[in-house]
């Protein structure tokens, strides 16, 4: 066997499989799955219930590696960043925020973003390729590992670089980890994944993985979502409300959370939060709004303060559960949208982006 198998990749069944494959007993998923993601072990020899024979050909045959922390930053406010190294100059950026009744674990899911949303840092970088599941749930390991028995993450967001649900496959068996009483046990109601709107995804994830949605909304009708989410124009905004129905029809304690960062100017009208209280009124919904949070080159502005809370109350008003995102780890380029890491860029992205230079310096 030329390349050694990352064990990080596998959930349960995929584990057990392997262990088949390798002429053993399925059980010894349970066991193994326990070792490396309840007690962060990743030397076969100190799986102590294994027999010798079966740690040796581990060892022979599979590693447990981790993403690579280059770099640990943390706010004034208890936020802390860790950046982690991939492949080919390609690095990533996980975010924890701890709060007084949960410490919330913000993991990305692709090295950039494709989806090019305007108001977002992250898309700005261009898009290199997918995370592995490894990748994925090594964010979590490494985080868990890190903090050590002072606190443990109560919930996990998929609201880091890149649009989860274009890397579903991966994804999918990273939430199977991540709620596995064996791994880290998360309740269905505290592994969130973050969507721009993928509504074919949105189906197949409602079918396949039993956590909660968050959409990046941002606009309450389509001419301005084109503008601010491009792939509103793929899959309008009809369409992605009905998935969103869809996705919390046989949960009756479950809400689709709406992310809404708010733009000066831009979204953030009276007109704007009546349009949104209309186009929800019939969906199991809670709203995030969010204040910008600037990045160099971003051709926005935050919404005023007095601005925001006028927003939050036509809406609470109006029956909408609303909370105001609080800005946290906005010193350490660790707030919402400001997630960049580092992307060697293999989208058309780029090269459109030179064309345009030229066109203009030309013109």
């Amino acid at each position: 066997m030329s390349e050694k198998i990352n064990l990080l990749n596998y959930d349960r069944e995929g584990m057990q499989i392997l262990f088949e494959s390798l002429g053993e007993k399925a059980f010894h998923a349970r066991q193994v799955l326990k070792w490396i993601h309840q007690h962060k072990v990743t030397g076969f020899s100190e799986m102590t219930d294994l027999s010798k024979s079966l740690r040796k050909q581990l060892q022979e045959v599979a590693i447990v590696a981790a993403p690579q922390v280059v770099f640990e930053q943390a706010s004034k406010d208890g936020t802390r960043k860790w950046i982690m190294q991939l492949d080919c100059n390609n690095r990533i950026e996980t975010v924890l925020i701890p709060e007084e009744n949960r410490a919330t674990l913000c993991i990305s899911s692709q090295v950039g973003c494709a989806l090019d949303c305007s108001f977002c840092s992250t898309a700005q970088q261009g898009f290199n390729r997918n995370l592995s599941v490894a990748e994925i749930i090594g964010q979590v390991w490494v985080a868990a590992k890190t903090l050590g028995g002072t606190r443990p993450i109560s919930n996990v967001v998929l609201m880091g670089m890149g649009e989860p649900l274009a890397n579903l496959a991966n994804v999918q068996i990273a939430l199977n980890i991540m709620r596995d009483q064996l791994a880290y046990g998360l309740s269905k109601y505290r592994v969130t994944v973050s969507t721009a709107g993928l509504v074919p995804a949105m189906q197949r994830l409602a079918e396949h993985a039993d956590v909660s949605l968050a959409v990046s909304l941002h606009a309450p009708d389509d001419a301005l979502r084109d503008e601010l989410v491009p792939i509103n124009r793929k899959y309008p905004i009809k369409q992605l409300i009905q998935a969103c129905q869809d996705f919390v029809r046989n949960d009756h304690k479950r809400k689709v959370t709406f992310e809404y960062v708010m733009l000066d100017g831009v979204n953030d009208s009276d007109r704007h939060a009546r349009a949104l209280l209309k186009l929800l009124a019939q969906v199991p919904a809670k709203i995030n709004l969010i204040p910008f949070n600037p990045f160099p080159e971003t051709r926005y502005q935050r919404s005023p303060q007095k601005r925001i809370d006028r927003f939050q109350k036509i809406l609470s008003d109006g029956g909408m559960n609303t909370i105001m995102r609080r800005t946290r780890g906005g010193d350490i380029d660790a707030a919402c949208g400001q997630l960049v890491g580092r992307v060697e860029d293999k989208s058309r992205r780029a090269l459109r982006q030179i064309t345009v230079n030229l066109q203009e310096r030309v013109s």
